[in-house]
């Protein structure tokens, strides 16, 4: 409960129709009409598909006191509190509401195309091995503590996202690790969150269909770097241009990093992929301080659990970010032998006859770093199974296709499964036409041959009836192969009834999505 002046407070109010009085309690917030309570302040949010002005009678009949509108809806008798920017201050009224709980803990933010999750993932588990209580917030899931939660987004909407560092704060935790979207930044969801550190690790063209253009796209992604307070910690990958081009635009302490630039800080030296899961040096090749302690002239091994190339660079933020925190190095190096990876991120969940690979194959990026790790691993044949992207414009569908038809001349890859999915996606994640259209036009215009089935389950059975012995089967795509390997390993199970159960489904254990 907060009164109407604190809770506005920083709030541009452009015009005030019928408004409470200053000192009148609201009980609570809420941008959802069906989420709203009796003495609630609603507010009004212009989305992709409707439009929040649309609601306020049912959230006034709800029980809301009044209303942030950026249009006054004079036919509906409520006070109304006029504002430019809804979603803009619905954050900061939440940081208000939740009395800005960000300032109460370390908190990091990660922005990337690719490997956020398994980035902040790998801190995370950093973190908790030195014996701090850790909160996460991304994709896979929201930890508050010892609780766990389903994500749906990458980052919660303002609101959430305050109620859930609130949380974790009340939880008495000290660091709090972020993925930051850039449709994030875009719609404000991060605004008023107190970063400690902030890390830029790689970008690719990815979400063009939203941002228009790729220029708009770094922007905002770089804005996280920019906008960091002074104080603060940046932490750059110096092999990513764009990245390494914000040296000298932010006012926050930097800290860089590279495998293939001996400019950067941080150096990843003696790298060894021949098993697939990396070895390396770290070397420290240019001295800097945190808090009085100095870190210079040092070197020490590294020996990944989880496989990948662009592992390497995750752990490379991840160690980073750990000695900015101080946390030991022998620390460091014992959670990266114990780290469980994330799943869906390039995930062993079968190792026998054959091996399946489970991955989130999200864009032109993600399958770069993702086939290129397969190439260094040796194996028979592979069977790609791809989910074509539902829902996310033909843009990012062409450019994922054309990449596939690009590796599969270095894979030795003659043929694709491909899925719609269309047996386990929600509404959000249905195929278009258009999608399909474009992914068709790709594939077949190339020399590969092109197998597309209506549903997930046909498309693995598929792919399971032709595997080998020593051969790949890559289960490739985002929320439209969520549920693949669950399903593959039941009909693993009933192709093989032998097979331990308890054995077979562990890799599935701690899974969050994708479990019916």
């Amino acid at each position: 409960m907060m009164d109407v002046a604190s809770l506005l407070k920083g709030i541009e109010i452009l015009e005030e129709n019928r408004p409470l009085s200053h000192d009148h309690n609201i009980q609570g917030i809420a941008y959802h009409s069906a989420k709203v309570k009796e003495g609630d302040l609603f507010f009004c949010i212009k989305g992709y598909k409707t439009d929040g002005h649309k609601y306020l009678l049912d959230a006034k009949n709800k029980g809301a006191v009044g209303a942030v509108v950026e249009s006054i809806q004079d036919n509906i008798d409520i006070p109304q509190y006029l504002v430019s920017d809804a979603r803009h201050s619905l954050a900061l009224c939440a940081c208000n509401f939740y009395n800005h709980p960000s300032k109460f803990m370390k908190m990091i933010g990660i922005t990337a195309t690719n490997g956020k999750t398994t980035t902040a993932f790998m801190i995370d588990n950093i973190l908790e091995n030195n014996n701090f209580k850790t909160g996460l917030v991304g994709t896979v899931l929201i930890k508050v503590g010892d609780e766990q939660i389903a994500s749906d987004l990458t980052t919660p909407e303002s609101l959430d996202l305050q109620n859930y560092i609130y949380r974790m704060k009340e939880n008495g935790l000290t660091h709090v690790t972020m993925e930051v979207s850039s449709s994030a930044i875009e719609l404000d969801r991060i605004a008023g969150i107190d970063y400690d550190i902030v890390i830029f690790n790689n970008i690719s063209r990815e979400h063009i269909d939203l941002h228009e253009t790729f220029e708009n796209y770094v922007a905002l992604k770089s804005s996280l770097i920019t906008n960091a307070k002074k104080g603060s910690w940046a932490i750059l990958n110096m092999d990513c241009e764009e990245a390494a081009s914000l040296i000298n635009k932010t006012e926050a302490n930097v800290l860089t990093y590279g495998v293939n630039n001996d400019n950067a800080m941080i150096l990843c030296k003696n790298l060894d992929l021949s098993s697939g899961r990396g070895k390396f040096t770290v070397e420290i090749s240019k001295p800097f301080s945190i808090n009085g302690h100095l870190y210079m002239d040092q070197s020490f091994e590294i020996s990944l659990s989880v496989p990948g190339y662009h592992s390497v660079y995750n752990a490379m933020a991840a160690i980073a970010a750990a000695l900015i925190c101080k946390v030991p190095i022998a620390v460091i190096q014992e959670s990266f032998l114990n780290f469980k990876g994330v799943e869906r991120r390039f995930e062993f969940i079968y190792e026998n006859d054959f091996k399946i690979i489970d991955d989130h194959f999200a864009n032109a990026g993600n399958i770069d770093v993702t086939m290129e790790t397969l190439n260094f691993m040796e194996y028979n044949k592979l069977h790609l199974v791809y989910a074509i992207r539902g829902s996310r414009g033909p843009i990012v569908n062409k450019e994922n296709a054309q990449a596939i038809v690009t590796w599969a001349k270095k894979l030795n890859l003659s043929e694709i499964i491909a899925t719609k999915s269309a047996d386990y996606t929600t509404e959000k994640d249905i195929v278009t036409d258009e999608e399909e259209a474009v992914f068709r036009d790709i594939i077949n215009g190339s020399k590969l041959k092109l197998e597309l089935y209506e549903n997930l389950s046909d498309a693995i059975g598929e792919a399971l009836n032709r595997a080998k012995e020593d051969d790949v089967i890559l289960l490739a795509g985002c929320q439209g192969m969520d549920y693949g390997a669950s399903i593959a390993l039941k009909k693993l199970k009933i192709m093989n009834p032998s097979i331990s159960e308890d054995e077979l489904f562990e890799p599935l254990k701690h899974r969050v999505c994708g479990i019916e």
